[in-house]
């Protein structure tokens, strides 16, 4: 029994060593041997390798892919003319030479983007210094873009410390005036939009009065003219009966006046409250008294 735990104990530290001999590197990833703390080499095919165990030798994987670096503040920057403009860019980058980039630069990407950052917002800042709003956004934007780009490149390809990376593209994906700026540009269009809106319904205010007072006067005239023609018409028709009473009463004079007296009863006792006192012999009560007007 002892023997077999013996061979399995050996077992088990065989295979750890060896374990610790392998390391495998993917086809995304550089893998850089140390040996006591120096770089011993860099392994760029993806594969299984070998190696001396710890603590002789370790690997320290970093990435080659094409990396992105977008920009992380907002802090405005000058044009030609002094004015104030956020740009929001990105850059490709990668890793080209591990030994160069762990020794000037650091031990993972993130070191690199760190670096890359300061120098890539320096750039943007001395090219934009050179440029007027209007180039930035239109003529010279391809232009900036490829100033900046060769800056980084020649920061990064230093000749005393070169940093290992490679620049693959430098973009702009936003220009735009500082806050402030953008903040008053607002509140001015907004004032211009409310004094249009104000002048609007000060002119539809205007107009709607201007409506109203042409649709009385309008009415005032139908009234009168229809008060006209009510009138006309009514002296039309009263001329016409006072015709023909004329024309009645004068073939028969005596039931002209019988007429007349049903017409003055009538007036007379309109009223049941009134009160008349009157001589009954009086030619007022001559057409009660029964006499018939004379026949024709």
């Amino acid at each position: 029994m002892n023997k077999i735990g013996l061979v399995l104990l050996a077992l088990v530290l065989t295979l750890a060593a060896g374990s610790s001999m392998l390391f495998v590197v993917s086809e995304r990833q550089f893998g850089v041997v140390y040996q006591l703390g120096q770089i011993q080499h860099v392994v760029t095919e993806p594969g299984l390798h070998f190696k001396m165990p710890p603590p002789f030798q370790n690997v320290v994987y970093l990435d080659k892919r094409l990396l992105t670096l977008e920009t992380t503040d907002t802090e405005p920057m000058l044009t030609a003319e002094r004015q104030r403009v956020v740009i929001d860019w990105f850059v490709r980058w990668r890793i080209s030479d591990p030994s160069a980039y762990i020794r000037n630069v650091g031990l993972d990407e993130g070191a690199g983007a760190m670096l890359m950052n300061r120098v890539v917002r320096n750039a943007f800042q001395e090219e934009v210094n050179k440029r007027t709003v209007r180039e930035l956004l239109s003529t010279r934007r391809e232009e900036l873009m490829a100033d900046v780009q060769r800056q980084v490149l020649q920061a990064v390809r230093g000749a005393e410390r070169p940093w290992g990376i490679d620049v693959a593209d430098v973009r702009i994906t936003r220009i735009d005036f500082a806050e402030t700026i953008t903040r008053s540009v607002f509140q001015r269009m907004e004032a211009e939009r409310l004094r249009v809106a104000n002048e609007l319904r000060a002119t539809g205010f205007a107009d709607g009065e201007a409506i109203r007072a042409d649709a009385d006067r309008q009415r005032e005239v139908i009234l009168a003219e229809a008060f006209r023609e009510a009138q006309k018409i009514k002296g039309q028709a009263d001329a016409e009966a006072s015709r023909i009473y004329s024309e009645v009463f004068g073939r028969d004079p005596a039931f002209a006046q019988f007429w007349r007296s049903l017409e003055a009863y009538r007036a007379s006792f309109n009223s049941k409250s009134d009160i008349m006192v009157l001589d009954p012999s009086s030619e007022f009560f001559k057409g009660m008294r029964g006499s018939a007007p004379a026949s024709r």
